[in-house]
């Protein structure tokens, strides 16, 4: 199967931009899903690869598909989709893996296909109070506005629970 992504030299074009300026607080990782587009922190990313065989680990939440083995590390896999309860999709050329770092264990986040890097300035970013129906954390980090588009800016600690990450763990090692 070829992916766009044929390499992870690639990986380093795409983010090395945004690794070298002074900053990276505004940066964002965009990405696909149906057809809105969502964004994750770039300092929260690792790498993104193409997908690749998922080896199925039973017993899980339908969302967390699995793990991969990337280079001898063991990745398990997160359906963005099936997170956010929409019909789940055949995995095709454009799918990724975005590879993030949450609460120091890694997890890799199923898209339908990357975007770009985009900066977004504090004030263009609106909060999630609005959606908060409690003072309980919310996946929706916040809101960013781009000239005329909506970026929904992810809380990947939120989205990616605490139990999800121990659940996906003691599958795994077992």
């Amino acid at each position: 199967m070829t992916t766009p992504y044929p390499d992870t030299h690639r990986d380093a074009a795409l983010l090395g931009g945004a690794l070298e300026a002074d900053t990276i607080a505004n940066m964002y990782l965009t990405f696909d899903i149906g057809s809105e587009e969502y964004g994750v922190a770039i300092a929260d990313v690792i790498e993104i690869v193409g997908i690749q065989r998922i080896m199925p680990i039973p017993d899980l939440p339908v969302y967390l598909k699995g793990v991969i083995n990337l280079r001898g590390k063991v990745i398990p896999l997160m359906d963005i989709r099936l997170r956010f309860r929409m019909d789940e999709r055949a995995y095709d050329d454009r799918t990724v893996i975005i590879v993030m770092e949450v609460d120091d264990a890694p997890i890799g986040l199923i898209v339908d296909g990357v975007r770009e890097v985009r900066e977004i300035p504090d004030s263009q970013i609106d909060s999630n109070a609005q959606f908060a129906k409690s003072s309980t954390k919310q996946v929706i980090a916040g809101l960013g506005r781009i000239d005329d588009s909506v970026v929904v800016l992810l809380n990947p600690t939120v989205l990616v629970s605490d139990d999800d990450i121990r659940l996906m763990q003691e599958k795994a090692d077992a």
